[in-house]
């Protein structure tokens, strides 16, 4: 056997979507992909460079919109759930603040 950490079911972390939240977000996502699908179609048909442009700001923001939630949802979930277990939160309210400075830099 290796020196590898086996993860168990006691140290996995928590789902990052709640399950009710987790069909509104694949339900965005598929949204999403379909404006990108529409993104290549424009392409291809060779639409106004403009609008074109205006599409892809709009998916742009509807993925930053998606990654909003999803950060909410690690703030609310996650970040309280190592405090119920016990466990500093600073581990992921450190990751919550490097995926907002993801963010902020794209």
């Amino acid at each position: 056997m290796t020196e590898e950490t086996v993860v168990t079911a006691a140290t996995e972390p928590p789902a990052y979507v709640q399950s009710g939240d987790k069909a509104k977000v694949l339900n965005r996502l598929r949204r999403i992909e379909g404006q990108v699908r529409g993104l290549q179609r424009m392409v291809e048909e060779d639409t106004y460079c403009i609008d074109v442009l205006t599409q892809v700001s709009a998916t742009t923001a509807a993925l930053r919109g998606v990654a909003l939630e999803l950060l909410d949802e690690h703030l609310h979930h996650c970040v309280r759930h190592a405090v119920e277990d016990g466990t500093s939160p600073d581990e992921k309210l450190a990751e919550a603040s490097a995926a907002v400075a993801r963010l902020v830099r794209s």
